[in-house]
């Protein structure tokens, strides 16, 4: 039994389905000349559906798809030596906005296998792209103001940390000197990390450098003679996010001030070690001295605001602290494992 009548239908079905499709389709002969195009494609693109019979794809309009391109990557297709799949083409028409147009084509198999045919999806991405450059151009904005704002925010809280030691060397309490002396070092140290998060890049902060300058603020501000007491910084490649950033380096900051004050009372040389390792989600924070170690008994200092400081921090992070004797000298930990909570207390008070 002959296969032409079924030919026929298949053919027939296939261009209701063009004509009626919701989405720009041209039904193309392998020399280009349209075969059916969709109502759709008539009314996004301008072109009258009594114009098209007898057209070739180049003739459309007023020859605005005539782009020799398209044409030979159509040829190809047909040829069956290539494959159209989301190719951009801009579309030039006079008096008007370019649009940017995706195309994907395909040979179509309908039964006749004399004559090959293409079907030709458009896609206009005009209005897309200009959404996505403008929300590109919003965040890198954004960035950029979040940036000089953290910039400006280091800056005045210099100029706070100034005004607070003047104050210090006015006064004539020395319990209110030292009361002054400590926001200025806090002061310093919170510019020193909003200074690093302003040059940060991806809202991630690499913690090796951080470290580093908060321990340079830190002995710039508090270490009067460096030959005597130093800083060390030991960090993996470690980066985190900036705000998990602020309260590590807020912690650090704490712990560094609390061994200055209490751990060296006496010692012609001392040493802090800041280390900060990671592995997977599990990371452990440690201020390590070699100093006199913690006092026990009656002569524990009580907890100070330093401590209550570090432990909410930690907390926060979901984080455990521990306190040893190194002999010399005293250790303190922070680790996240998992859900740990906090526990111990500090030994010493900032």
């Amino acid at each position: 039994m002959s296969t032409k009548p079924t030919v026929h239908i298949e053919a027939a079905s296939t261009l209701a389905v063009v004509i009626s499709s919701n989405e720009p389709l041209l039904l193309l002969s392998d020399d280009l000349k349209v075969i059916a195009a969709s109502a759709s494609f008539c009314r996004v693109f301008s072109i009258d559906p009594a114009a098209i019979p007898g057209k070739r794809l180049g003739e459309l309009g007023n020859g605005e798809w005539a782009m020799p391109t398209l044409a030979s990557l159509l040829k190809a297709t047909a040829s069956g030596k290539a494959q159209i799949e989301a190719y951009e083409i801009d579309l030039k028409r006079s008096n008007q906005k370019t649009r940017q147009l995706v195309v994907n084509a395909c040979t179509l198999d309908d039964g006749d296998m004399d004559n090959i045919r293409l079907l030709l999806a458009v896609s206009d991405v005009t209005d897309a792209r200009a959404e996505t450059r403008l929300k590109d151009d919003l965040v890198r904005d954004k960035a950029l103001l979040m940036q000089e704002v953290q910039h400006r925010v280091a800056n005045s809280l210099q100029i706070i940390a100034s005004v607070l030691m003047q104050s210090a060397r006015r006064v004539q309490s020395e319990e209110a000197r030292g009361h002054l002396q400590n926001a200025h070092h806090r002061v310093m140290s919170i510019a020193a990390l909003q200074r690093q998060l302003s040059i940060s890049e991806g809202g991630n902060v690499k913690l090796r450098p951080y470290l580093t300058q908060l321990s340079q603020s830190l002995g710039a501000s508090m270490i009067p003679d460096p030959d005597r007491l130093s800083i060390t910084v030991t960090v993996d490649d470690s980066a985190v996010g900036a705000d998990v950033s602020v309260s590590l380096g807020l912690i650090v900051t704490e712990l560094v001030i609390n061994a200055l004050k209490h751990a060296f009372p006496d010692q012609a040389t001392g040493m802090i070690l800041i280390d900060y390792r990671s592995s997977g989600t599990d990371w452990t924070l440690s201020v390590t001295d070699n100093g006199i170690g913690m006092p026990a008994g009656i002569d524990a200092p009580k907890a100070g605001l330093g401590s209550g400081i570090v432990e909410a921090l930690a907390r926060n992070l979901l984080s455990d602290i521990q306190s040893t004797n190194t002999d010399p000298g005293t250790a303190v930990t922070i680790s996240h494992r998992g859900n740990a909570g906090v526990q111990a207390d500090l030994p010493t008070a900032a």
